[in-house]
């Protein structure tokens, strides 16, 4: 972790913005060179991949990971967790550098699942509402819960978020899918829409939100304060902002601010390749797909679209 920086209010942006724009969590790639780069396209808030809380709080290594600065505001910081605990400490420790936790209920991963966090949460709203309180009881910083509907009764969705609310929970993310369904899979609708009527705080809707369409469509069915998207947002950053694809501004901004961060090679490339993937040919890709350093990938950028470090 880095400084105490000047963070902003999310819930004052709730009450300011009546649509807002989120980037989701995503393990390796929701990052600080990532979380910066959203802000230009019309991303309010960011959240940080997935962190397991008890980890996070025993070790001051695992806590190097999470950096941010002024210009990665507002970001949310996700813990993963089944021991209130483990997560109030997590909180604890993480406060003065984020401007929102979150507790992930939705991961559908197994491995995930076995360690009774992520999905296994969604299903257990007693403790998602401990949890919620342990925290509530420890930071003022804002509290979510991110959750995936129910595999076979909308009810208990229903449950585990008026569950939550009691707890004092300020916004809740609902994914349209059960920890079964493929991301091919249609996005429920209907149980996000009885969702953002069962209660009075914010509610946010995850799944299928590739365009500015997409995120429309969402807001006219489920009637949300506001729409997520995590390989929309992988795909093109500047989805929210409009554009139908990466714009290579947007492209030669991550790259220098990547290489800046120290961003793992690994995690630079690929990232490049999701964002050029509906401009490079097939031969490019298999081309791109072999290089295997930071100053190869740059050199390709520069040498075919006048991409260009400023390191």
């Amino acid at each position: 972790m880095v400084y105490e920086c000047r963070r902003r209010s999310i819930l004052q942006l709730f009450s300011e913005k009546p649509r807002l724009n989120v980037c989701a969590p995503m393990v390796r790639y929701s990052k600080g060179a990532f979380r910066e780069v959203l802000r230009d396209y019309n991303v309010d808030i960011a959240y940080t991949p997935m962190i397991l809380a008890d980890v996070f709080r025993s070790s001051e290594f695992a806590r190097q990971d999470y950096t941010t600065n002024d210009a990665d505001c507002p970001v949310v910081v996700q813990f993963a967790a089944h021991d209130p605990a483990d997560l109030a400490d997590a909180a604890c420790l993480v406060a003065p550098y984020a401007d929102g936790i979150d507790l992930n209920c939705g991961c559908p991963q197994r491995w995930a699942y076995k360690e009774c966090i992520g999905a296994y949460l969604s299903e257990r709203p007693e403790v998602v509402q401990a949890m919620v309180r342990a925290v509530k009881s420890v930071v003022s910083t804002p509290c979510s819960v991110k959750i995936r509907k129910h595999p076979t009764d909308v009810a208990k969705t229903i449950e585990l978020v008026r569950r939550a609310e009691m707890m004092g929970v300020d916004w809740i993310t609902i994914h349209g899918r059960t920890r079964h369904q493929k991301s091919t899979e249609a996005v429920d609708y209907e149980t996000i829409r009885l969702v953002k009527d069962s209660v009075s705080v914010p509610v946010l809707a995850n799944g299928g939100i590739f365009s500015l369409r997409d995120a429309e469509e969402m807001y006219d069915r489920t009637g949300v304060d506001g729409v997520m998207s995590a390989r929309g947002l992988l795909q093109n950053p500047a989805l929210f902002a409009g554009f139908e694809h990466t714009p290579l501004a947007c492209v030669e901004k991550y790259v220098n601010l990547a290489l800046a961060y120290g961003t793992p090679t690994s995690i630079l490339h690929h990232h490049v390749m999701y964002m050029m993937e509906s401009t490079m040919s097939s031969v490019e890709r298999r081309t791109f797909n072999c290089l295997s350093s930071a100053p190869a990938v740059v050199d390709h950028l520069t040498r075919f679209y006048c991409i260009k470090s400023t390191l």
